[in-house]
């Protein structure tokens, strides 16, 4: 039998724990005096420490997963261990045309290089929408456009990050910091996506909720001097009822993929967290796809291995280095049995699963362009020059999704003031002036700036890996002067922000005539990598850019029928606005994608009735949210500790708790016409009392041959293939493993750092709130129904959000939280039913001790309103 030994770069981090729980709780009642955790009282707190939970679950096809699994398990059966390695590690980066490719499928990406594609609104702007048709169409037909590129993995939704703090970079990806609108929408987009063939890759898997000190690498190039990223330090209780709430709603929604991120939760790595991802993710959610490493957020060979992770994205270690974790270095683990077979085998069949779960392999179209230039020629290898062919057939694959992204643009903008129904406007003013250089184009033109990272002209997209390229930008002055000039309208614009004097010769002139002036305003974010007039990735506070409060008020001192719109990636600070009388109206647009202007002049000119709703809190101070990021390292050179201390109190939930009148409340948003809300009721459902799941798994399956067995003379290079410099292969240089790994310090014992249990393969306790994808399958029990008259009182057609909130009685519990919602359509003088389901899950609360949900003996509330502030019926729930 082959030793036990293995190369140093697959020891890092591997050793995750020094306790073994094989499948017991992490948080057995023994650990708290009188059965209670005092994290979770206290708050997060510094330091804390990720349990370790071994072995891996392995799949087991349950929630649907049944077919693609059994082919899936035969497909893996017939694979040499080669083969199967080839599938978990990517090639490396800029190796292959699409962002993160492995050796055999799949093709991951595409990025902003891709041309003919939609830019359709961000996570964070369709999400104001609340409307899960639309979030179904976005999630469909941004598939579709990877499908016709010939992608087999979107990298994405997100719902990390949630939205802890309102300056984070990479909110406007997401949807909402509340966990059930994120759940919502994070579940219909990936049954869009998956839908159309692709599959989809949830992420970042999680607590993953500022740039800053993300990447130690990262770090460094902004000068500070840290040996590790950050640590999110989250509590057992936050953990599950907020943060992991919408990836139970992306599980079970069948997301093929989840990405592991590049920071720690409680000092332990997100790529090789064996608490997150064996006992959270694939434990306790049942998640039954693979686990992808974002770019370079692997940090252990084995490590990373056993603690769940199964794909190695983009496979080396750094960008360009040619090295990795895995590759030869996974080969080299199973032949000496340091990684049993069967977690290369559950590796493999996952990926293929995902594959055959969305019908990949119904779908024959090859990768049709390249990640890395958009020229029609170039290197198939780009890194390193080689293969020069044509690597770009720019294939449109927009079909008619501008026609939708119009259309969620508008129904995305939240109108916040309109004071004397200013709006909609005729069209026919005697003057309009616009102002702003958010009004008008960037003049590098919209794709000028890579990445997206810069904030010139109007903002359509935020910047970061995120991105795509432009096929066009309809910027808000097109769109306005086409529907003016169309009415013989004058209309005239300033769009340098610093051009004082003809500013206010044109408010002044508005004025004079009882026109109407138009500010654009925007704030901008991002992805780390990139920094942005300061912002590195984050903002650095809430006002507006590029000198937009100023502009504001010079505008609305000499003009005082003044349109504020207002493009952002999260909330800015607008309360002296909401309260100046000269500021007639406010929209909110988002960032709202290619049809930017002809969306906001949809809603300015009345086509379109606003009835979205923010997905977050406007305050009138950045203080009053309660959470910040940290933007100085608080541990030396060590890793920075990010506390969660305000626990699940976020957004509007910190606001209620702490007495704090908003400027505009989540939830919050006004429309042309008038809605009223009746007519509650709450009707019972025959439901039977909660099980706790048990029993065991089943063994851990082998497949195929024994590849322990395999010679390592049976993987050396193969004489007949042309090595790629740099390119990240499966196959091993010499017969001396220890030759080939290339490690100083090959040959320690595995005892020495595999934790125990880690290669246990035998069954395991099966997980108490597990027992399907998204949980135990019970937690979705419909209890009760509630239902409640909309009527629209008003003049014309509109579309109302009726909202269903909960309170949970207990003295830790929020005020209120989100548990349903729909959009409704109604016409003048009629009106209509708003249903919502409250399930199991919905009325219950984590127990740290039993590790489950429960229904805890506090009297619940059932709320029906339009916003969070605004809930005019109530009544008990009948527990």
């Amino acid at each position: 039998m082959p030793s036990l030994r293995i190369a140093a770069t697959l020891l890092a981090g591997a050793a995750l724990g020094s306790a073994q729980l094989n499948g017991t709780a992490p948080f057995p009642n023994s650990t708290y005096a009188n059965a209670s955790d005092p994290n979770t009282a206290a708050g997060a707190q510094s330091f804390r420490t990720s349990p370790p939970f071994y072995p891996s679950p392995w799949m087991d096809g349950s929630g649907g997963w049944a077919a693609a699994y059994q082919k899936a398990q035969a497909f893996v059966s017939q694979l040499t261990l080669i083969e199967k390695v080839n599938l978990t590690t990517g090639v490396g980066w800029e190796e292959e045309q699409c962002v993160g490719n492995v050796g055999a499928i799949p093709r991951l990406g595409f990025r902003s290089l891709s041309d003919f594609n939609s830019v359709f609104p961000a996570g964070g702007t369709i999400a104001a929408t609340w409307d899960r048709g639309l979030f179904y169409q976005r999630g469909y037909e941004m598939g579709m456009e990877h499908r016709n590129k010939g992608v087999d993995v979107q990298l994405g939704p997100v719902v990390g990050p949630l939205g802890r703090s309102p300056e984070a970079g990479r909110n406007w990806e997401g949807f909402s910091p509340d966990p059930v609108l994120s759940g919502i929408a994070v579940g219909e987009t990936v049954r869009g996506i998956q839908a159309a063939g692709v599959i989809a890759c949830t992420k970042h898997f999680i607590g993953n909720e500022q740039e800053h000190f993300r990447q130690q690498g990262e770090a460094a190039g902004y000068g500070f001097n840290i040996s590790d990223s950050i640590s999110a330090n989250i509590d057992d209780v936050t953990m599950h009822e907020l943060y992991l709430w919408p990836f139970a709603d992306a599980v079970r929604a069948g997301t093929g993929a989840i990405m592991c991120s590049y920071n720690q939760i409680n000092n332990s790595y997100g790529c090789q967290n064996s608490h997150t991802l064996n006992y959270l993710l694939k434990g306790e959610l049942g998640f039954q796809g693979f686990v992808m490493s974002d770019w370079q957020a692997q940090h252990s060979g084995v490590g990373s291995a056993l603690a769940g992770m199964d794909m190695s994205m983009p496979g080396d270690t750094v960008f360009g280095t040619g090295r990795s974790y895995w590759g030869t270095n996974l080969t080299v683990a199973i032949l000496n049995g340091t990684v049993p077979q069967w977690r290369l085998d559950d590796m493999a069949t996952r990926i293929v699963a995902a594959w055959y779960y969305v019908g990949r392999d119904q779908i024959n179209i090859p990768t049709n362009f390249d990640s890395w230039t958009t020229n029609t020629f170039g290197y198939r290898h780009a890194l390193v020059g080689q293969g020069y062919e044509q690597v770009n057939y720019h294939v449109d694959v927009r079909d008619e999704h501008t026609i939708d992204i119009r259309n969620m643009a508008s129904r995305s903008t939240v109108l916040l003031k309109n004071v004397n129904n200013v709006l909609p406007l005729s069209g026919k003013e005697k003057l309009t002036g616009v102002f702003g250089e958010d009004a008008g184009e960037n003049t590098y033109g919209p794709n000028g700036c890579g990445d997206r990272g810069c904030d010139n002209g109007t903002l359509g997209m935020a910047w970061g890996s995120g991105t795509a390229n432009f096929p066009f930008l309809i910027t808000p002055l097109t769109a306005i002067q086409n529907e003016l000039v169309a009415n013989n309208a004058a209309v005239e614009s300033v769009t340098d922000n610093w051009a004082a004097s003809q500013i206010e010769a044109l408010a002044s002139r508005v004025n004079n005539v009882e026109g109407v002036a138009i500010v654009f305003v925007n704030s901008d974010s991002g992805e780390g990598y990139i920094s942005v007039d300061g912002n590195e990735g984050d903002r650095n506070n809430l006002t507006l850019w590029q000198n937009g409060d100023t502009l504001i008020s010079n505008v609305s001192s000499l003009c005082n029928n003044t349109v504020v719109v207002v493009h952002s990636t999260g909330p800015v600070l607008l309360g002296a606005y909401a309260n100046n009388p000269n500021v007639t109206a406010i929209l909110w647009a988002g960032v709202p994608g290619e049809q930017s202007g002809n969306s906001i002049a949809d809603i300015l000119y009345g086509r379109v009735n606003p009835g979205a709703k923010l997905p977050f809190t406007l305050g009138s101070t950045r203080e009053e949210y309660g959470t910040d990021l940290l933007y100085q390292p608080n541990n030396g050179a060590g890793a920075p500790q990010d506390d969660f201390t305000e626990g699940v109190f976020i957004d509007y939930r910190h606001f209620d708790r702490a007495g704090i009148t908003p400027v505009y409340e989540f939830g919050f948003g006004l429309s042309y016409t008038t809605f009223t809300v009746s007519n509650m009721q709450i009707s019972s459902h025959a439901a039977g009392a909660y099980t706790a799941t048990s029993g065991m798994t089943s063994a851990a399956p082998t497949l195929g041959g024994n590849d322990s067995s395999t010679a390592y003379a049976d993987v050396l290079f193969p004489a007949n293939i042309t090595r790629v410099p740099l390119y990240i292969y499966p196959y091993l240089n010499s017969s001396d493993p220890a030759a080939s790994t290339s490690e100083s310090d090959y040959g320690a014992l595995a005892s020495s750092f595999v934790p125990a249990g880690a290669t246990n393969g035998s069954p395991q306790p099966r997980i108490a709130a597990g027992g399907a994808p998204g949980g135990n399958p019970e937690l979705y029990d419909v209890l009760f129904t509630v239902t409640a008259t909309i009527s629209n009182t008003g003049k014309i057609a509109g579309e109302e959000v009726p909202q269903l909130y909960l309170n949970l009685g207990g003295p830790n519990d929020p005020k209120v939280v989100l548990r349903n919602f729909g959009r409704l359509s109604i016409q003048p003088g009629t009106s209509a039913t708003f249903t919502a389901d409250i399930t199991r899950r919905d009325v219950s609360s984590w127990d740290t001790v039993s590790q489950n949900w429960v229904i805890t003996k506090y009297p619940k509330t059932a709320y029906v309103g339009t916003s969070s502030r605004s809930l005019s019926l109530s009544m008990a729930v009948p527990l």
